[in-house]
């Protein structure tokens, strides 16, 4: 459990550090490729010794009982992680540019944008919030946890970056969309079908790969094994 944490503390806090205040002196030391070379490296190492330390955690007694009920709530969160999910993938405007480049105007936000302006932050957020739930197991509190922590947390400082990176886009950007879900108070009319047809295919074969990866059924799937 301990190392656990100790791992889940380092793959979040280096990715920060990396991203935020450690990012502009290593470029100018290494240029752009080089820090794209450190960043993964370093990401890679914290994210397998957080995979090794949670699959050697010895298992534990459950915080809670979990009954059909937070199934079904955890099923529904999936999906609708799903659906931010791929709808993120598409006129992302907070998806990395190389170019650095901000679109030539602000769009008006539709779809998923609509609904927050991190959509795929929010989709990880739940991903933890559904696992949390079904699986309460102190060494997954963690793991989840740390997912969490690195979206939200991750979400509110891409802001203040691309603000500073993109005056003349993201600032206006921001005033047009939410942080949290639904806090804008503008319609969200058509989510499209790369959102919501994307997004169920990717729920329906991500729950049924529990069975022949974990050994257990989540999703709709526990119902129908």
């Amino acid at each position: 459990m301990e190392e656990v944490a100790l791992a889940a503390v380092a793959f979040v806090g280096t990715h920060f550090l990396l991203s935020h205040p450690l990012r502009a002196p290593i470029v100018a030391r290494v240029g752009e490729r080089g820090f794209l070379i450190v960043y993964s490296l370093v990401a890679f190492l914290t994210l397998g010794w957080l995979a090794i330390a949670y699959r050697g955690a010895p298992a534990a007694a459950p915080l809670w009982p979990v009954g059909d009920l937070l199934w079904a709530i955890a099923t529904v969160i999936m999906l609708i992680a799903s659906v931010l999910f791929m709808g993120s993938l598409v006129r992302n405007p907070a998806l990395p540019d190389p170019t650095r480049a901000a679109p030539a105007a602000v769009p008006e936000p539709r779809g998923v944008f609509a609904i927050t302006r991190h959509p795929m932050m929010w989709a990880f957020a739940l991903w933890g919030v559904a696992h949390i739930l079904v699986y309460p197991d102190p060494s997954n509190l963690v793991l989840a946890g740390a997912i969490i922590v690195l979206a939200l947390i991750g979400a509110h400082l891409q802001d203040r970056k691309k603000a500073r990176l993109q005056p003349d886009f993201w600032p206006q950007w921001q005033a047009r969309t939410s942080f949290l879900p639904f806090a804008s108070g503008r319609p969200i009319g058509s989510l499209g079908g790369h959102a919501l047809g994307g997004g169920f295919v990717v729920w329906l074969a991500a729950t049924w790969a529990h069975w022949p990866l974990a050994g257990w059924a989540a999703g709709i799937w526990r119902w129908i094994y």
